[in-house]
């Protein structure tokens, strides 16, 4: 499966996604600004998207919920730890109360992996980052200490959905 991420006015994005009613499209907003996430198994609509290949998928991508966004600059010599790792180590997270839907986006076009995890509400996102399924991307390290995982360091970007 293929996603695509976009960035735009709240608007014009809500025009593109009731465009297409029957593709996967969400809008997402913050304080700073709103995103449309495309998931289809063929190519997007959007202009210039971030291109990603879904490399884990678990739940429902729906018209709701809080989103939680890691960005992830992975080296090259680090892809195949980082991938192995979250792959085992994200399957916790559909066991704990609130959660929504998980992506991990593995990047086409650049080097910046998406962990996106997607909850009920912001206090069931609060609530798994002081449970013990509480996956820290951060915290990787190579399985040879001298592996460079990370080409800068990862950062979060936190949404909601909107109707």
């Amino acid at each position: 499966m293929n996603a695509y991420i976009t960035l735009g006015t709240l608007d014009f994005l809500k025009k593109i996604e009731g465009k297409y009613p029957n593709d996967l499209m969400v809008t997402m907003i913050n304080e700073n600004n709103a995103l449309l996430f495309h998931e289809t198994a063929g190519e997007t609509v959007f202009n210039e998207p971030r291109k990603f290949e879904e490399l884990l998928s678990i739940g429902e991508m729906k018209k709701e919920g809080f989103v939680v966004l890691n960005n992830v600059p992975v080296t090259d010599e680090g892809k195949s730890v980082f991938e192995h790792q979250v792959k085992n180590q994200m399957n916790a997270v559909k066991s704990q109360q609130g959660f929504l839907a998980l992506r991990v986006l593995r990047p086409l076009t650049s080097s910046q992996y998406v962990i996106m995890t997607v909850w009920k509400d912001e206090a069931s996102y609060q609530a798994w980052k002081s449970s013990q399924t509480f996956f820290d991307v951060s915290k990787l390290t190579g399985m040879d200490s001298q592996a460079k995982i990370f080409s800068s360091a990862p950062y979060v970007s936190k949404y909601m959905i909107t109707e």
